[in-house]
């Protein structure tokens, strides 16, 4: 019932996934009932809450930029990688997955450029995969336990601190269903990949809620061009991971989780099969990882929310490298309280969190490390007039090797006219060195001088943001910049022949570029263009001067269309381009070859099962067609393979099922 005064009145109906409706009524003297229809609004993000900033809004309201990946979208990349997110994130624009230690098939994430160990990769807000996520991380998460991926880009320390400085992927897990739903998909490729995941939920009474992730996956070791080393390792993995959620009766709400996992990776000469300098070497990791974690969203009053959640994650690994095995073990713990509330125009966050990070080289000396770093944080965001939001935050933390660090960020979303949305942001940051980087990663720390004398990293950037929506048309162009000062970058040590060295650089990399997005969705037709354009240099580290940052292609581009009858079934094709790049001690060439990528996926269900067919790399783009992947000597600081910078495994199928119950 809504009481207005006798006359003129304007109204203005709103509701989330539905047109904004402007009525004048004139009211007459009596009880009168008026009928609104209000039409589907046909832009999907519409009704997107983000949780990556703290403040739990919409998307649309967001003066950060946000970028997330729907659910829908999620579906569609665990059909065609079901045992890892490596594909969903490299196919998500100004993201790259970038293989590190290609012998075992590892590779981190880079934003924007970035190297991989800026990239902060969280579940719900957690580090549940630890501080600095490994090269193997982005492999050992399966997509099936996710409701949506949220991407923060840019120095995104003001939120999260060190292990941010590049941007944050934070994966938000799927929550239990009312009526409970249960779903196993098992899948088969023509590379000898195997995966059988089972997830499930259900209610526990009226407040109470569960879900649970099981997975099995093996990979057989491929020779694809046979030059007798594996370009696709084994392994065999297993996981669980079980989260129970709880509701109060007031919006209060909690959920914990417990994860397990369990792997064996092996790579290197193909059996009976010689390096050229005439004997095997064999490449594995053995890994088992523990975590656990929640968060606490508790109301007090009726404008304050208290949050609180913590997490520690434990990470065992036994690495060999040919004839030398490194034993280690990684721990994380963190918690984090934050209280959060609206007073008048302001929207503000106040809070306080402590990270631990701890490693243990049990089989190496020089290489121990414990960081410690509390910190306090602080946002605020201010909406003086509907067309205008600004959003300031800032954090400090006290790092316990580093010293003390203030990271601010500003951001501002301005709304000039009912389809544009105009966001700007700038911020400071820094990352506190550790032993791992990329060239560490594919060698190992045997390799490396114990560092000493390292600084901390730091970091600017900033970013201007357009978008319009026009109907069924979404389009997005944004400007970035980023600017890292004192890199550490790697060389050969003059002081021990064989070993390299980690060092503060002289002078800073240097990122600029821009990101182009256009979307069409309408009555079951899904089409989205992405271009990337990326302009990366830094100080040379072993002479005077620059060079542009290797295996950072210029130009990327992608186009994805489907086609999907709800009930039935979907048919998607997607074609990717990447362009050159510049490339590190290659022998063989010094920038690499343009490529592009075809996929196709076809889906058709039945009853409660869905059969799929998902064929990747139709053109059958392989590195290795152009250039061999094995160095014909092995390298000072000890490696036997070239960087990668196109696929090795060629064309693959994949098909099987999905049967939910």
């Amino acid at each position: 019932m809504l009481r207005l005064p006798i006359g003129p009145a304007a109204i203005r109906v709103e509701h989330i996934g539905y047109e904004t409706v402007d009525l004048e009524l004139s009211v007459p003297p009596r009880d009168t009932a008026f009928l609104v229809v209000l039409a589907p609004e046909a832009v999907e993000a519409e009704g997107i809450v983000v949780m990556s900033t703290r403040a739990d809004r919409r998307i649309e309201d967001e003066p950060l930029r946000v970028e997330v990946v729907e659910r829908e979208e999620v579906e569609e990349k665990l059909l065609m990688t079901p045992g890892d997110i490596a594909m969903l994130l490299n196919e998500t624009a100004g993201l790259r997955v970038q293989p590190t230690a290609p012998s075992l098939g590892g590779a981190t994430v880079r934003i924007q450029g970035l190297r991989g160990r800026y990239t902060q990769i969280l579940s719900d807000g957690l580090p549940l995969h630890g501080g600095q996520t490994g090269a193997l991380g982005p492999l050992q998460i399966p997509p099936m336990d996710l409701g949506q991926v949220e991407v923060i880009k840019g120095v995104a320390s003001a939120l999260y601190g060190s292990s941010a400085l590049g941007g944050v992927v934070n994966l938000i897990s799927r929550r239990p269903e009312v009526e409970g739903e249960r779903e196993l998909l098992l899948n088969q490729s023509t590379l000898g990949g195997t995966d059988a995941i089972a997830w499930g939920s259900d209610a526990l009474g009226e407040r109470w809620g569960y879900t649970l992730l099981a997975g099995a996956h093996r990979q057989s070791r491929a020779d694809v061009d046979e030059d007798g080393w594996a370009d696709l390792p084994r392994f065999q993995r297993a996981l669980l991971r079980p989260r129970l959620f709880w509701n109060g009766t007031d919006g209060s709400s909690a959920f914990f989780t417990v994860g397990g996992m369990i792997e064996r990776r092996d790579g290197g000469t193909m059996p009976g099969r010689l390096t050229p300098a005439g004997a095997s070497f064999r490449e594995a990791i053995d890994t088992e990882r523990l975590d656990g974690g929640g968060v606490a969203r508790l109301l007090l009053g009726d404008a304050r929310l208290l949050t609180v959640r913590g997490s520690g994650a434990l990470q065992r690994h036994d690495h060999t490298f040919g004839g030398t095995t490194e034993l280690d073990r990684h721990g994380t713990g963190f918690v984090e309280a934050a209280l959060s509330g609206t007073t008048g125009a302001h929207t503000w966050v106040v809070g306080a969190a402590v990270q631990r990070d701890a490693y243990d080289a049990r089989s190496l000396d020089g290489f121990d490390y414990t960081h410690t770093v509390p910190g306090v944080f602080a946002q605020d965001e201010l909406s003086p007039w509907p067309q205008l939001t600004l959003a300031l935050s800032g954090r400090v933390d006290r790092h316990g090797t580093y010293g003390t660090f203030f990271n601010p960020r500003l951001s501002a979303l301005l709304r000039p006219a009912e389809e544009w949305t105009v966001r700007a942001s700038a911020g400071t940051g820094y990352f506190a060195p550790t032993p791992w980087t990329e060239e560490t990663e594919a060698v190992g720390l045997n390799r490396l001088v114990p560092p000493r004398d390292l600084r901390a990293e730091r970091a600017r950037s900033a970013s201007l943001d357009v978008g319009r929506v026009v109907g069924p048309f979404e389009l997005n162009a944004t400007v970035f910049g980023s600017l890292i000062d004192r890199p550490v970058q790697a060389r050969l040590s003059a002081s021990e022949p064989g070993r390299i060295e980690l060092f503060n650089a002289e002078g800073a990399v240097r990122t600029r570029g821009t990101e182009l997005l256009a979307r069409y969705h309408d009555r079951g037709i899904h089409l989205t263009a992405t271009h990337v354009f990326l302009d990366s240099t830094e100080p040379r580290s072993d002479a005077a001067g620059r060079r542009e940052v290797p295996l950072t292609p210029r130009h990327t581009a992608g186009v994805v269309g489907a086609w999907e009858q709800e009930g039935r079934g979907r048919i998607g094709v997607e074609f990717y381009y990447t362009g050159r790049q510049s490339l590190d001690e290659n022998p063989y060439r010094r920038t690499s070859k343009s490529h592009v990528i075809v996929g196709l996926l076809v889906e058709r269900r039945f009853g409660p099962a869905r059969l799929f067919l998902n064929a990747e790399n139709l053109l059958d783009t392989r590195q290795t067609r152009h250039d061999p992947l094995v160095l014909p000597a092995r390298s000072p600081e000890g490696r036997w393979l070239t960087d990668v910078w196109a696929p090795l495994e060629g064309r693959s199928f994949n098909a099987g099922v999905r049967w939910a119950f």
